[in-house]
């Protein structure tokens, strides 16, 4: 395709995994991992995250409370805090690293091979960036399931459900490891459009060394 250049495919891999960047962060905060009402009041609903446990009702609207001790909460919760960070770290180092290493950007100008190097860390970066924002959601999620169909729980025990932040998780996720995907892409484009230009210059050189050995020759 002739508008598909490496120059759009970078620039498109960087704006999608800033997306999924941002995505990830506002997930990681939202108290909207689960979600859970009770057939006894249908007026009442809880929400549950990372960092809150949060309660809604029509009268007094929505309110929040921050669990109150680290290290008492489950091992998935933790669990999923620690991906989340280490999501969100390496997922902003990637995107810095990348943008340095963008065709246009004046840092290493001149310098083929540092930029290209820092394109592959960049999507590097951003892949570790994807997978650890999908495994704490896909956990959660999980666990979730399982204790909806825990048949040791009586049925009128409310079960928790999935809420809205699971499926923006999982939506960061995939764009991170989208964008990381087609910043490799775009590495192997420049790679052959590289190797296009050095064949295209021998060609051109080719003749004009025969006509100098010729000369020399007679």
């Amino acid at each position: 395709m002739v508008f598909l250049t490496t120059k759009l495919v970078e620039r498109v891999s960087l704006f999608v995994s800033f997306g999924g960047l941002v995505t990830s962060f506002v997930t990681f905060f939202l108290p909207l991992w689960k979600t859970m009402n009770s057939d006894l009041n249908e007026m009442e609903n809880w929400y549950e995250g990372l960092w809150h446990m949060c309660i809604f009702t029509e009268e007094l609207g929505l309110h929040c409370k921050a669990y109150e001790s680290t290290l008492a909460l489950p091992a998935d919760k933790l669990a999923s805090r620690a991906l989340m960070f280490i999501s969100i770290g390496t997922g902003l180092l990637g995107v810095l690293v990348a943008f340095f290493g963008l065709e246009g950007v004046n840092a290493g100008a001149g310098h083929g091979r540092l930029k290209r190097a820092l394109l592959i860390t960049g999507g590097v970066l951003i892949w570790v960036s994807g997978l650890t924002t999908l495994a704490p959601v896909s956990l959660v999620a999980y666990l979730t399931v399982v204790e909806f169909w825990d048949e040791n729980i009586p049925d009128v025990v409310p079960r928790w459900e999935f809420g809205e932040a699971m499926f923006s998780g999982w939506i960061a996720g995939l764009l991170l490891v989208v964008g990381g995907s087609f910043l490799f892409v775009a590495v192997c484009m420049g790679d052959y459009e590289a190797e296009q230009a050095e064949d295209l210059a021998f060609s051109k050189e080719t003749p004009r060394t025969r006509y100098y050995l010729k000369t020399e020759v007679l």
